[in-house]
């Protein structure tokens, strides 16, 4: 980025001198129009019209600045400088407004994008099936628009979840996450083996996959007790007890899209523990050594707290704060928390008030 720099000024800087050696050192509209015309491109109107305006305070001056160096260079007639003046406020004008209409359809292209993300990526519910639920999602793409993905299902076998990457950022690995999103949805309530939901949702989206796409997903089903966890090549869940345990299947499988093999996993999750689930832009965010986030006692901490909302936004601040103030990927969270309850099936039945969680806080 640097040598582009340096050799864009160098550029600009000839093309000035040749400009200026063939007019006689004069500045002509069409030359005084650049600035604005490249602000506009990046910028919003006030700035482009910042920058007109020191284009014509320019075209005014120039002359005047040139006959004190030089009394023979002469000076523009008042007429001609009016004129000048007048090619760049009409070319600057017309800069301000394609401004205008540029910052106007970016802004309508992130409400685009938002309402899209709302759609795949929706909020969970609170409680389903006796188990709390909360998520975060931020991504570092310009729209909002990131391949990491979940959802939550209630299904006749317990409360479903899914979380998912796909591999790249932006909108390409948004559609494939939408993809994936969908075949979850259509599959989770109607496939009895959590195996072969994962094969199903493999299948699914076969169709979808260019030829060095994949998708990590994570599949987790609470029934009372325990959780049961199918991993294809996504980070392993943290339980959340006495101390941060991850839960890492005993044989990894290949991503979605690699010809996965998983294995069914059985793990022990009570009241008074948590699951976090977690894409890799919590355990791979890197501080300015280039050293990933540990998930040690602090992580362990912020999943502690009193309620799961907060658990996430401590545990984004961890992650934002280790990376040096600003994540470098997408990041999806999702904490999850057994409640005692007369029923843990679909139907939910009553619930006692999350009572003192000994093994976690």
């Amino acid at each position: 980025m640097r040598v582009f720099l340096v050799g864009g000024a160098l550029t600009a800087g000839g093309l000035l001198t040749a400009h200026l050696t063939v007019t006689e050192w004069r500045l002509t509209p069409g030359l005084l129009l650049i600035g604005p015309v490249l602000i506009s491109a990046r910028k919003g109107p006030k700035a482009t019209a910042g920058a007109v305006v020191w284009s014509v305070a320019i075209s005014v001056t120039w002359p005047l600045a040139l006959s004190v160096v030089d009394r023979h260079s002469g000076e523009l007639s008042p007429a001609a400088v009016a004129f000048e003046c007048l090619v760049l406020v009409i070319g600057g004008g017309a800069a301000v407004h394609g401004a205008r209409r540029r910052v106007a359809r970016e802004a309508e292209l992130v409400r685009v994008a938002q309402r899209s993300r709302d759609a795949v990526l929706r909020p969970l519910a609170a409680e389903v099936g006796g188990v709390g639920f909360s998520s975060l999602y931020r991504s570092v793409s310009e729209f909002g628009l990131g391949g990491d993905l979940y959802d939550l299902a209630r299904t006749p076998y317990g409360p479903r979840v899914l979380i998912g990457d796909v591999r790249g950022h932006g909108p390409e690995a948004a559609v494939l996450g939408a993809a994936t999103v969908g075949a979850f949805r259509e599959g989770a309530g109607a496939t009895p083996a959590l195996v072969d939901l994962a094969a199903r949702l493999d299948a699914r989206i076969s169709g979808d996959l260019g030829p060095e796409d994949f998708v990590t997903v994570l599949l987790a089903e609470f029934v009372p007790g325990e959780v049961r966890l199918v991993n294809c090549g996504h980070p392993a869940p943290l339980r959340i007890g006495l101390r941060a345990e991850p839960l890492a299947p005993s044989r990894p499988s290949a991503p979605l899209g690699l010809g996965p093999r998983p294995q069914l996993q059985r793990a022990r999750l009570g009241v008074g523990e948590r699951l976090l689930l977690y894409t890799d832009g919590l355990s791979e965010a890197r501080d300015a050594q280039g050293t990933m986030l540990p998930l040690d006692d602090r992580v362990r901490e912020a999943a502690c707290l009193p309620l799961l909302p907060e658990c996430l936004d401590a545990l984004l601040s961890l992650a934002t704060a280790h990376a040096g103030g600003s994540l470098q990927d997408d990041l999806a969270l999702i904490m999850c928390e057994p409640r005692r309850a007369t029923s843990m099936g679909e139907g939910g039945g009553t619930h006692d008030p999350p009572a003192v969680r000994d093994r976690c806080l």
